[in-house]
């Protein structure tokens, strides 16, 4: 049994809007399955994406607040031009600059029209082969711990662990990584973006959440009520969802 993850759940406002600023971002479609706002690959919708981590946008009635998201994405540049390119092109988009105590780096962190925060990498030879999304990154308290949570709830191989970071990816090499960096102080308030991880068809999503508190998950109300979906904490309480199968 295992679990992939297959799209970073993101709340907003105006649920299409960020879509849009998104999916212009990444040069990938919106497509609208019900209430939320699904950012893909273009083409026809396909759900889960075979490789990408998708974005599932989720109209919510509360604005950000003011302190920074515990997770964010990181997005790929082939050069320095296209760097600059595609930070000028987001900021006509709608984004805006944003201090999140970066310091002088060669990245440039933005946030997105309702103040998620993400960055734009310098070229990286380990991203060369990602997507447009390098990594779905989470600030943690020890990457050394959610390394063993992650690395075995899912089914992506854990590739480096330090005391200040600990990464993953697919078993397959394809698609994004799954980075953990090690930040001072622990959870203040809801997170704002989330993992969403699914079971392979033939498993019993049950039994997987099962085994998630085995390895010590907690279970989340976040007043979802009655939902085909499961809410989590990992040991550190950070919330993820276990989906339905289709």
């Amino acid at each position: 049994m295992a679990l992939r993850p297959v799209q970073v759940n993101i709340k907003a406002l105006d649920g299409s809007a960020v879509g849009r600023f998104w999916a212009e971002a990444l040069g990938w479609s919106v497509f609208r399955p019900g209430v939320t706002t699904y950012v893909a690959p273009a083409g026809e919708l396909v759900w889960p994406h075979s490789v990408d981590v998708c974005l599932d946008i989720v109209p919510v009635p509360e604005p950000k607040s003011a302190t920074k998201n515990r997770v964010h994405l990181d997005l790929a540049t082939r050069s320095a031009a296209h760097q600059a390119e595609l930070v000028a092109r987001l900021q006509a988009l709608g984004a805006t600059p944003a201090q999140v105590g970066q310091g002088d780096v060669p990245w440039t962190v933005l946030a997105d029209p309702e103040g998620n925060e993400f960055c734009v990498l310098e070229p990286r030879e380990v991203y060369r082969d990602t997507g447009p999304i390098a990594a779905v990154v989470v600030d943690c308290e020890d990457p050394r711990a959610m390394a063993r949570f992650w690395g075995r709830a899912m089914d992506w191989t854990v590739r480096e662990v330090t005391d200040e970071q600990a990464t993953l990816r697919s078993a397959g090499g394809v698609g994004p990584y799954l980075e953990f960096l090690r930040a001072p102080g622990g959870k203040t308030v809801p997170d704002r973006v989330h993992l969403d991880l699914l079971p392979y068809p033939g498993d019993d999503r049950a039994a997987e959440v099962a085994r998630l508190r085995a390895l010590g998950a907690t279970d989340l109300d976040v007043g979802q009520g009655d939902v085909p979906w499961t809410c989590l904490a990992d040991p550190e309480g950070h919330e993820f969802c276990v989906l339905a199968p289709s």
